[in-house]
């Protein structure tokens, strides 16, 4: 997204940062140069300049405009040598294992270089080293989602102690949307954004369209395997058995899908509770579980089978996210027995994972009023073992469809600030329709403030350069810089922009009235004159 030197980008250019345990890391930034100060001293200008101010990047190769990206031929494989030299060195496959056994690997020093944003060029105290990235990782406090078999992906991580991340969700179904406009959504929602990508695709070609966006996304890439394992048995619920969903999880493995969303909370005896509901079970992996438990009246093969699934993952590296299937779906629900009886069982789940060395982290709620999101944040640390939290908003009020990107990241900054790691973004047209582009944009962009209001709440080393550097440019009139520093430099240009022509409209127009006034009077000159020639 740099554009030409009359865009709003025209200040900001992609750079790269090495390792030093690994200097043959490139850790992509987006630096901003900024503008010199100008002051008079002694009746003379003279320019004081302004530190560049650094930006977390998550575009990969798309914010970097010296190199062609081809989707039918995907983007570098930046971590392919990574891995091959793990294996040669007869070292752990998976991050977690690695972590353990006290080893640094190069992703873990790319994440701490990725976190803090240059913070030793600018004298910033930063406690995110490499050393510091494996302690969280061993601890199950973070996680570094990284398929081995999705080496496109530019490392990242998900952890209370580190930036709040957000996550974007896009999807194609059956009759709306087509590869290409998946894979469209995948990119643009890297380029503003977003840090991890879950893919929902639904229909006839989901395999080829996760394939597609897989190849092309520098980010973590999320499914729901309970959904193509549901394609697989023509949607019928009761004829879905543990080895339809075991070949599943391996295909999707194979291909690089690097965490899954997986409903093993859904217990038969925790299934009731959602009975009392205004809303009732509103998670679809929730309700299709839900369903399978009452039909054959026995345990969740997906908690059943949970170590078996543990083994597979172990093997590709991938991490588990455990769906909240009993999550609230309306402020009315929220923090009752049910959704509380499944954090319960996520706890559980959370230790059978971290035995495997399977890296975990816990879905959270959906609706909750203001006053109700702090008991969340404190009962999923205390039930989980404070293995990271990651939150669909919430949204603290459900009266304004259309604008649930705005309810939902209210709940976001508050819950962000308490603690949870990753936030899933919320569009305008939730509850409402398919996203487009633009709707993908509004929700990153809704949730990417969420999330920095959250990093300045919480102190993160380094996040108030951003909005320092933006309020003194203001103050001091430097528009380029205001444009540059922000979190969507286009919009902010394009509404500046049409202040600028209204004014100059408006000038036009005091031109136009004072030269009709001014005509108005000679003409009446003129015309007294003629008067008293005759």
């Amino acid at each position: 997204m740099i554009m030409e030197e009359k865009k709003a980008y025209a200040q900001r250019e992609k750079v790269y940062m090495n390792g030093t345990l690994y200097p043959f890391i490139k850790v992509g930034m987006q630096k901003v140069n900024l503008t010199p100060t100008v002051e008079i001293v002694n009746g003379e200008k003279v320019l004081k300049p302004n530190a560049p101010v650094y930006i977390y990047d998550t575009g990969g190769p798309y914010t970097d405009p010296s190199i062609k990206t081809d989707p039918r031929q995907g983007i570098e494989r930046i971590r392919k040598a990574w891995i091959t030299d793990r294996r040669t060195n007869g070292q752990p496959v998976g991050q977690m294992a690695c972590a353990r056994a006290g080893i640094i690997t190069p992703e873990m020093e790319y994440v701490s270089i990725r976190e803090n944003m240059n913070a030793a060029e600018l004298g910033i105290d930063t406690h995110i080293t490499p050393e510091f990235v494996r302690q969280e990782i061993a601890e199950g406090r973070a996680v570094l989602p990284a398929n081995i078999n999705h080496p496109e992906s530019e490392p990242m991580i998900i952890g209370r102690n580190f930036l709040v991340k957000i996550n974007t969700n896009i999807g194609n179904s059956a009759t709306t949307s087509s590869i290409e406009e998946e894979v469209d959504k995948a990119v643009w929602s890297c380029k503003w954004g977003g840090d991890t990508l879950m893919d929902l695709s639904t229909g006839n070609i989901t395999h080829e369209t996760r394939e597609w966006i897989i190849r092309n996304c520098p980010v973590p890439v999320g499914t729901v395997p309970i959904y193509q394992a549901l394609e697989k048995v023509d949607g019928k619920v009761e004829d879905l058995t543990w080895e339809i969903y075991r070949d599943t999880l391996i295909e999707q493995c194979e291909q690089g899908v690097d965490y899954f969303t997986i409903h093993a909370g859904i217990r038969l005896h925790n299934v009731h509770l959602a009975d009392k509901r205004l809303c009732g079970i509103v998670s679809r992996g929730g309700s299709i579980m839900s369903k399978w438990c009452l039909i054959h009246n026995q345990e969740s093969f997906l908690y059943e089978h949970f170590d078996d699934i543990c083994d597979i993952l172990a093997q590709y590296d991938v991490a588990v996210s455990l769906g909240d299937g009993l999550r609230p779906g309306c402020i009315a629900d929220a923090n009752d027995e049910a959704q509380f009886a499944e954090l319960d069982t996520l706890g559980e789940l959370v230790l059978r994972a971290w035995k495997k060395d399977v890296q975990a982290f816990i879905e959270g709620p959906g609706h909750v009023p203001l006053h109700k999101i702090q008991e969340n944040m404190e009962r999923q640390i205390k039930n989980c073992h404070n293995a990271p939290f990651y939150t669909l908003g919430p949204l603290v009020t459900d009266i304004a469809p259309g604008y649930d990107h705005i309810t939902s990241a209210i709940g976001a900054a508050q819950i962000g600030w308490f603690g949870t790691a990753m936030l899933c973004y919320v569009t305008p047209k939730e509850h409402l329709a398919l996203p487009d582009k633009e709707d993908v944009r509004n929700g990153v962009i809704a949730f990417k403030l969420a999330a920095h209001a959250a990093d300045l709440a919480k102190q993160h080393p380094g996040a108030m350069v951003r909005d320092n550097a933006l309020s003194k440019a203001r103050y001091e009139f430097r528009w380029k810089d205001q444009f540059n520093l922000s979190l969507d430099p286009e919009k902010a240009l394009e509404y500046w922009k049409q202040a600028e022509k209204l004014a100059e409209e408006t000038k036009d127009d005091e031109n136009e009235a004072r030269d009709a006034k001014e005509l108005k009077r000679l003409k009446k000159k003129i015309a007294n004159k003629k008067y008293y020639a005759e």
